[in-house]
This record gives C-alpha cells, sequence and structure tokens, in this order.
C-alpha cells in the first residue's frame, strides 16, 4: 500500500516538475523550437559530414551549423532587415496621401459597376466597405509600423534569441542520437511506437519547413520581381508579403497580386494588368501547384487539403510558427490512429 502510494506521489511530482520545466522555458519557446527544426533539418548534412569528413562529431556539428546559418539564418535576416525599411517607407506614404486605399477602392467601384450592384444585391454597403477597407489600411500600417520600431528597438532581444537558438542547436546536433535514445527509454509508450513518432517528428517538420519556405521564397522572389518591373511601389515589401502568405497552400500569393491586377484595370492600365493577372496565374500560382506537392505533401504523406486546413489552424493558434506545427499535430494524429487501427485490428483477428 505504501510503496503504491509513493509510485502516485512520485509519477504526480514528475508531472508538476515537467510542467514548471516548461513554464520557465516558455519565453524562449520560440529558440527551442526553431532550434530542433534546424537541428532536424541539417541532420542529414550532419551524418554525411561525419561519414565523408571527419568523425569528430562535436567540429561537424559546428560545421553544420555553420551552414545553417548561411543558407538560413543570415537570408532571413536580410529580407526581414528589408521588410521593416519599406514597411515604414508604404506607412509614410499613407500618411503623406501618396498613397490612399479610399481612391483606389472608388477607382475599382467606377470600373466595375457589376461588382457593386452585386454586392448591394447581397446587402453589402460598398460605401461603409470603402470606410472600412481605407480605416483598416491606416490602422494596420500603423500597428505594423509601430511593431517594426518595437523590433528595432528590441533588436538585442532578438539577436538573443537567435544566439540561444544557435546555442541549442549545436547541442541537439552533436548529441542527437544520445538524447533521442534517452527519449525512448523514458517514454513509456513502446520502443516501436516512439521510433515511429520521432521518425514522422523528423519528417514532417524538415518536409514542412523546407518545402513551405522554399515554395515561400520563390513566390515572394516572383512577385516582388514583377511588381519591381511594373513600377508598382513598394515591391520588396509586396515581395516579402507574398512570402508570408504563401504559406498558406493554394491562396496565399494571390491576395496580394490579385487585388493589385484588379486595380491596375480599374485605373485603365490595362498592359500591365495583364501581364499581372498573366503571370501570377502562371509563373507564380505554377510554382506552387508544381513545388508544393513535391516538397510538402510528397514527404509528409499527408492530402492537399489536410495541409490546407492544418496550415491555417495552426498559424491561427501559433502564429508564424504554426505553419510547422499545425501540419506536425495533423501529421502526428494520423500516425497514432493508424497505430490504434493497426494494433485494435491485431487484437480482434487474435
Amino acid at each position: 500500500m505504501r510503496a503504491e502510494l509513493e509510485s502516485r506521489f512520485f509519477l504526480l511530482m514528475l508531472v508538476v516538475v515537467t510542467l514548471a520545466f516548461g513554464w520557465v522555458l516558455e519565453p524562449l519557446w520560440g529558440a527551442v523550437f526553431w532550434a530542433c527544426a534546424l537541428s532536424v533539418i541539417f541532420y542529414p548534412l550532419q551524418q554525411w559530414l561525419l561519414v565523408h569528413v571527419s568523425a569528430r562529431r562535436g567540429r561537424m556539428a559546428l560545421v553544420t551549423l555553420l551552414c545553417s546559418v548561411l543558407v538560413v539564418v543570415l537570408p532571413l535576416l536580410a529580407i526581414g532587415a528589408s521588410f521593416v525599411q519599406e514597411g515604414i517607407s508604404f506607412y509614410d506614404r499613407l500618411q503623406s496621401g501618396e498613397v490612399d486605399p479610399a481612391k483606389m477602392i472608388d477607382a475599382v467601384k467606377s470600373a466595375f459597376p457589376a461588382v457593386v450592384s452585386t454586392l448591394h444585391d447581397f446587402g453589402i454597403n460598398t460605401d461603409n466597405l470603402r470606410q472600412k477597407l481605407s480605416d483598416f489600411a491606416m490602422t494596420t500600417s500603423k500597428v505594423l509600423a509601430s511593431e517594426m520600431l518595437a523590433i528595432g528597438q528590441n533588436a538585442a532581444g532578438l539577436f538573443l534569441n537567435i544566439a540561444l537558438m544557435l546555442y541549442l542547436a549545436f547541442f541537439l546536433l552533436r548529441d542527437g542520437p544520445k538524447l533521442l535514445h534517452l527519449l525512448v527509454e523514458a517514454l513509456p509508450l513502446g520502443d516501436e511506437r516512439e521510433h515511429l513518432l520521432f521518425a514522422k517528428f523528423a519528417e514532417v517538420t524538415r518536409a514542412t519547413v523546407k518545402g513551405n519556405l522554399v515554395v515561400a521564397l520563390v513566390q515572394g522572389t516572383l512577385g516582388g520581381i514583377i511588381f519591381y518591373l511594373l513600377d508598382i511601389p513598394a515591391p520588396v515589401l509586396w515581395g516579402v508579403v507574398m512570402t508570408f502568405l504563401s504559406l498558406l497552400p493554394a491562396i496565399g500569393a494571390a491576395l496580394v497580386w490579385l487585388p493589385v491586377a484588379l486595380y491596375l484595370y480599374a485605373t485603365g492600365q490595362w498592359q500591365q494588368a495583364t501581364v499581372l493577372m498573366v503571370y501570377g496565374a502562371t509563373v507564380i500560382g505554377l510554382a506552387d501547384n508544381m513545388l508544393r506537392p513535391l516538397l510538402v505533401g510528397r514527404d509528409t504523406k499527408l492530402p492537399d487539403y489536410v495541409v490546407l486546413f492544418s496550415t491555417i489552424g495552426g498559424i491561427s493558434l501559433f502564429g508564424i510558427n504554426g505553419f510547422v506545427l499545425g501540419p506536425l499535430v495533423a501529421a502526428l494524429f494520423m500516425v497514432f490512429w493508424q497505430i490504434f487501427m493497426t494494433e485494435f485490428n491485431q487484437r480482434s483477428s487474435s
């Protein structure tokens, strides 16, 4: 009786201490998550270096980490800096009246009266819509500018998180097999199940981060290039916005280039509008339709609609980290149910 009570109390304290440790790490959760993601993504490179260059895990972990900095961290910091500069410039244009969302909406209304009448048939007041969209643009740009200023002022905190991420990633790369063995020993799920779950975690994380980032960067770059060639204001800003929106499968980048094309039609810039419409539907759209199934759907073995809904849900719950966490949760959900159905059927047949 006493031994059973001691075991239950120990398990209770184990849960409490684990939750407390998670609470302590909560401010650094983003750094911990991305350290795990970096180590998972670049672990194959680490293994290749160990086989072909040197068997010293510490040195090869450092080389792998430097490669991740050159390939991922520095380019993202450069894109972020450009986004901050363009965003502040765009906010200044809104404040000075050089860019007026209300005038843009009026131009679209006058050019497409059929759309206005259709909206009225559905009970949508276009005058209120015009004011709301104008207010939304001003409010969003103001919040964006203030957030950018806050990020600039807290640059030390940002670089501290990056340093902690890279520091932890080094040890995860160096000691990955040992840590995985400890987790397998600690978790009471059965070794076979645990190896399957960890393999799925690595597979989905690698596919979603690598695949979604590649697709997003390609679409954002293509969008920024066509905006620059068509002399559309703030091409870098809109290119980065398209990069972020491209994390949403199928619909992301079109949320930017399609309204711009409609506005160009409304203002009589038919040639530019047609070029943008054709380019967006073919070049930008095909980049999504061709690359995403190859880089994301095939590796995660998730249907496209599951990837879409889990990505949107993950981003709404977890912010930018959700584009990885959403599909990851969906994949683990399917793996758990696959294990359950397989074992249940085996028990039923026996």
